[in-house]
């Protein structure tokens, strides 16, 4: 049983849509609070979609937040102590996290923002596109900011966020059952594995585990009764944050072991340059990839931050020289609906539909399988993550859908760790305690196994004979994993 949260201050939610109509039941759920003190904001007339929120003596509040108006815009609402629940889009995330900083207020979002991400985007170069530069340029800001401030959580959705600890369970699990089952292990070896899981150190885990490739693998099979139409734009959780990452680069955190950089790929100059983008959108490269109930999938590398963060932690060093770091990135099965939306969305030109609908009451069947797929190392392959069905979705939250659920309970488990934690600084989700959040957002997240599996990228293809061999002798590189288009 989740016990309550005390919180004597103001929380402010910004953002009404899918996410905040998710997360507003578990925070009445489970803040114990004067919900007086509570503040929904948004730029649309969305407070008729809250009325349980609203009956506990939450306020609403329209407004668009905007570079002008954001301190009167957050001042009026929140101050020193109070809490900044960021679910909005297009908001400058180093501007908001720097008026918190400033006033000290505790802060979380779902993903790194910036104003206006669509201009000159004709003339913007790939590198300068990417998530990875956004991340450089908070860390430049943050440069000034106390360690010791109050504490801001940037990327805690389900992805990025609940990855980060499902990638720390998962090298624990994979070092133990090495350890385990490995009767001639060699002793240096073993006695590394163990130091690095008795100090929790999971770069060394991951390194000395062998782990090449970690996927953040997901399939969404939910279907609804109402069919996508037309000029439709069909998605479980945000039209509008999805289309902007999808149509960036792909993004991914680049190993170590790879041997060649793909076709169209680009370098970063300046940070730890754990990364490469293409020079293609995420929705357009596609690669192979697997979940324990769908099986084998085909997954889209859409940029996330994860990819950044995971790679960025789990980056051995030596001499200021990376020897060891997993190529990380995402493999993004949408809905039948969402992927027909993409499809017809490419053939507009990349022109976003305007009639868009978010699937919820209407869904019949399926569920949202979750996780991080872990490749490479002594046993091949291992998955741990989150199945959660849309029944029993509905069952812990009416109303609402498998996805969005997801991403409310992992900000629900951020929450708690805040207001745990509240002078942390600029924090990842890598920085937080793994255990510690899962344990909050676990109710509402299904089944969590943690499993092996022997998949690997090899596949059938019908005209193999006539093709060329793999331009890669190292089974897990990229090249393998990408499917030819």
């Amino acid at each position: 049983m989740l016990s309550s949260l005390r919180f004597n201050g103001r929380v402010l939610v910004l953002g009404c849509g899918s996410v905040s109509q998710c997360l507003q039941p578990l925070l009445l759920r489970h803040l114990d609070m004067d919900f007086t003190k509570l503040t929904v904001m948004d730029m649309a007339d969305l407070g008729g979609s809250i009325p349980d929120t609203l009956a506990t003596g939450a306020k609403f509040v329209r407004e668009q937040i905007t570079p002008e108006n954001l301190s009167s815009a957050l001042g009026a609402h929140l101050g020193a102590g109070d809490l900044l629940i960021n679910l909005s889009w297009n908001i400058d995330t180093g501007d908001i996290i720097e008026w918190c900083q400033d006033h000290g207020v505790l802060y979380v979002d779902t993903s790194v923002e910036m104003w206006d991400p669509y201009a000159g985007q004709a003339s913007t170069s790939p590198q300068d596109r990417t998530l990875y530069a956004r991340h450089m340029k908070l860390r430049k800001r943050a440069a000034a900011w106390k360690p010791d401030g109050p504490t801001a959580v940037v990327e805690h959705g389900a992805n990025p966020g609940l990855v980060s600890h499902w990638t720390k369970v998962a090298l624990e699990d994979i070092a133990k059952a090495i350890l385990k089952e490995s009767a001639d292990l060699d002793a240096m070896r073993r006695t590394r594995l163990e130091e690095a899981l008795a100090d929790f150190d999971y770069a060394r885990l991951a390194m000395e585990t062998g782990t090449k490739v970690i996927h953040i693998s997901e399939r969404d099979t939910q279907i609804a009764s109402q069919p996508k139409k037309v000029g439709e734009f069909v998605n479980t959780w945000s039209v509008e944050g999805f289309y902007e990452e999808g149509i960036a680069p792909a993004e991914l955190g680049w190993g170590t072991h790879e041997p060649t950089l793909p076709p169209g790929a680009f370098e970063h100059a300046e940070g730890p340059r754990n990364q490469i983008c293409l020079a293609r959108t995420g929705i357009t490269t596609f690669v192979k990839s697997w979940v324990p109930v769908g099986g084998p999938i085909i997954g889209m590398v859409v940029r996330h931050g994860e990819a950044f963060t995971i790679s960025d932690n789990l980056t051995v060093w030596s001499d200021a020289r990376p020897v060891y770091r997993p190529t990380v990135h995402y493999a993004y099965l949408p809905t039948d609906a969402a992927m027909a939306s993409l499809h017809e969305c490419r053939m507009r030109g990349y022109e976003l539909q305007t009639d868009q609908r978010i699937m919820n009451d209407e869904i019949t069947e399926g569920m949202d399988e979750l996780g991080v797929l872990l490749l490479g190392h002594d046993l091949g392959g291992w998955w741990t993550g989150s199945q959660l069905d849309i029944h029993e979705a509905r069952d812990l939250v009416p109303h609402q859908n498998a996805t969005t659920l997801q991403v409310a309970a992992s900000v629900l488990g951020a929450v708690y760790w805040i207001v745990a934690n509240p002078r942390r600084g600029l924090c990842v989700p890598d920085d937080l305690d793994h255990e510690e959040v899962l344990a909050v957002a676990a109710p509402y997240l299904g089944p969590c196994p943690s499993i092996s599996t022997d998949w690997t990228p090899s596949a059938h293809d019908p005209f193999a004979a006539f093709q060329p061999a793999s331009p890669s002798s190292e089974p897990w590189s990229f090249v393998n994993f990408l499917v030819a288009q």
